[in-house]
């Protein structure tokens, strides 16, 4: 006999057809494995739509060095990183109260992957997310020339549980940029979680907005409930090419000594 909690199942996952011949199958015993599968299904489909419109991108996990070194997210790096401030926000306990996140640091870092895994933790615990430039976001706004299409477009940016806007400070903008940075900033205030990356720090955001009249407005809005993690050290990028050279150098001497011998 099934139970009301698999008729409440049913109900949930809208299977009208099934529902009407409830009476008819209430002493089957597939039911429960159609439920199972349409439930499991449904999830699948949902993470890869919200996957899919988060605009995530690849990126290297968070992982213990010591077991995924050459995939994962290299914390030995950076000079200073607050590692359980990133696990807090892993946890996404800040998009309960809507706190922002804003993550300091020179460029190379990994302050685009720290985004994106948060971003990507985000979505699969059934949030809804955008993943976004600076650049693209403002060049985005900046380009809609009616009102109502503007309109339409902030309430897009302003809708996901957690907006990530990465890379502010890369370029500068004009103030018109800033002013729709200010509106969908507001917009989302106290009601939506905003991660931002940037390469600068607050008093150098007059270099990136310059003359903009909102600037400190804007920063006020940001920070007023946020978790600001600064991160310091040289550039992994950096790190990186310099591996690379070497390596091919040490290549080349190889070649070059089994040629001449």
């Amino acid at each position: 006999m099934l139970t009301d909690a698999y008729r409440l199942r049913a109900e949930n996952l809208h299977l009208y057809g099934l529902l009407a011949h409830w009476t008819e199958i209430e002493d089957s015993t597939w039911v429960a494995q159609l439920l199972d599968w349409e439930e499991a299904e449904r999830a699948r489909r949902s993470l890869e739509r919200r996957l899919s419109s988060a605009h995530i991108g690849r990126f290297k996990p968070l992982a213990d060095p010591s077991t995924t070194l050459r995939t994962g997210f290299d914390w030995n790096w950076p000079e200073h990183c607050d590692r359980q401030a990133i696990t807090e926000l892993m946890s996404l306990e800040f998009l309960k109260t809507a706190t922002n996140a804003i993550l300091v640091g020179a460029s190379g870092l990994g302050k685009s992957t720290l985004a994106q895994n948060i971003a990507y933790q985000a979505v699969l615990n059934g949030h809804t997310v955008l993943f976004t430039t600076a650049g693209q976001l403002l060049g985005d706004l900046a380009a809609l020339d009616s009102d109502s299409a503007l309109r339409r477009r902030l309430r897009y940016y302003a809708a996901p549980s957690l907006l990530v806007i990465d890379e502010v400070g890369y370029l500068s903008y004009s103030n018109r940029h800033a002013d729709l940075l200010f509106e969908l900033i507001s917009r989302r205030h106290e009601q939506k979680s905003t991660l931002v990356t940037t390469n600068k720090s607050f008093a150098e955001w007059s270099e990136v907005f310059p003359n903009a009249a909102c600037v400190v407005a804007l920063i006020d809005r940001l920070v007023h409930n946020a978790e600001i993690i600064a991160i310091k050290g040289k550039s992994y990028r950096q790190k990186e090419a310099q591996e690379r050279a070497e390596q091919r150098s040490k290549k080349r001497k190889v070649t070059t000594s089994r040629s001449t011998e």
